[in-house]
């Protein structure tokens, strides 16, 4: 029976921290990392969703803003951050919905 590779990009949807960070920089404010991630953390203790200890989030959530300064979805001056609400705007946080299979008659 031959193996079959899976080929095909399945995009990932963002994660908690991504869908935060995206949340709390919609607004018109500016932050420093430090004030940015304690406004993420709280969020993510309130839907129960900050595992792994507080040390691996403060680093998941870094490397996830960097990521989107990278996409254009957040400015950096300096050591602030500001976020693009129309580019934030478009980072998917749902699936997009499954079509039907068509009925053959």
């Amino acid at each position: 029976m031959p193996i079959h590779k899976k080929t095909a990009f399945s995009r990932r949807l963002p994660d908690l921290v991504t869908e935060e960070l995206a949340s709390v920089l919609s607004s018109k404010a500016t932050y420093e990392f430090k004030e940015l991630f304690e406004k993420v953390h709280e969020n993510l203790k309130a839907r129960n969703a900050a595992s792994g200890g507080e040390e691996m989030l403060r680093l998941r959530a870094y490397e996830k803003l960097q990521n989107l300064v990278a996409r254009g979805m957040v400015k950096k001056e300096q050591k602030k951050y500001k976020g693009v609400p129309k580019q934030l705007a478009t980072l998917q946080t749902t699936p997009p919905p499954v079509p039907a299979p068509a009925a053959v008659a």
